[in-house]
């Protein structure tokens, strides 16, 4: 599989240093905040096109990855592998963008693969490579997912998949008037399927379905513990998205955040 850039950030950018170019070549009279913006209209659209102009290939076989990417460009034989890891970001309710959903690689031991170790692996904390953020590619991410469990085998981990089993087939222990059963396992399945989304605006707005729902969970005369049940559905709120005020699920890493970052190896 050969993974191609999005176009977005290229017509956008050409858009506005046209925008940018006419307002500055073609209005007389500008004042001083209409110079102003024009150049930053300009700078800002060609900054966006450079950018985009940037090397870019990512190939994924049955030998391993051929990468090119800023700071990172070779070719990486599935030997020099221990991890490669899909790791989407938990979204905050408001944002209306897609959800990123980082590619990192733990090298194998012994590996000549150099840095930059700028991410850290989701399920030991180990130094990674942030590869793409696969919100800049065309490709659906489940289309990634499936060609990296074909050829990576089991060096490759879907995070989204773990954070879905872990909610499956959930024992909790029967109390009078706990829960409703049927209702709690048909909230949990709800869930579960909304993880797999990759629209941040979607994921916010069925965050706020789960949670009115699960506030309106009937009781029975012999249900599901409470308390049990609340502390899972706790868990899985905060992993569908989470409130501005709220934090990131423990065990969720940000690799664009230095103060989350572990020290590569020397």
């Amino acid at each position: 599989m050969e993974l191609r850039r999005h176009r977005t950030l290229l017509v956008l950018g050409l858009f506005l240093f046209v925008t940018g170019a006419l307002v500055l070549g073609c209005i007389e009279g500008l004042t001083v905040f209409g110079w102003i913006l024009g150049f930053m209209t300009l700078l800002t659209g060609g900054g966006m096109v450079l950018a985009h102009r940037r090397p870019f290939k990512f190939h994924i076989g049955p030998n391993g990855l051929v990468v090119q990417v800023t700071g990172f460009s070779r070719a990486v034989p599935w030997a020099e592998v221990d991890a490669i890891i899909l790791d989407p970001q938990v979204p905050t309710v408001g944002e209306k963008h897609r959800i990123s959903t980082f590619l990192l690689l733990v090298p194998a031991a012994g590996s000549t693969i150099g840095g930059p170790f700028d991410g850290r692996s989701p399920l030991d904390g180990r130094p990674a490579l942030v590869l793409v953020d696969l919100v800049d590619v065309r490709q659906p991410v489940k289309e990634v997912a499936a060609v990296l469990a074909r050829f990576a085998g089991s060096r490759f981990t879907d995070v989204r998949q773990l954070h879905r089993a872990r909610f499956d087939s959930p024992q909790f222990t029967m109390r009078p008037e706990g829960y409703e059963p049927a209702r709690v396992n048909q909230l949990i399945q709800i869930g579960q399927d909304v993880l797999l989304l990759e629209q941040s605006v979607v994921r916010s707005e069925a965050k706020t379905m789960f949670d009115r729902a699960r506030a309106e969970l009937p009781t029975s005369e012999l249900g599901y513990d409470r308390a049990e049940v609340d502390s899972m559905l706790d868990e899985l709120s905060s992993l569908i998205a989470r409130r501005p005020d709220e934090a990131v699920p423990p065990n969720q890493h940000d690799p664009c955040n230095p103060s989350d970052q572990s020290t590569p190896p020397g």
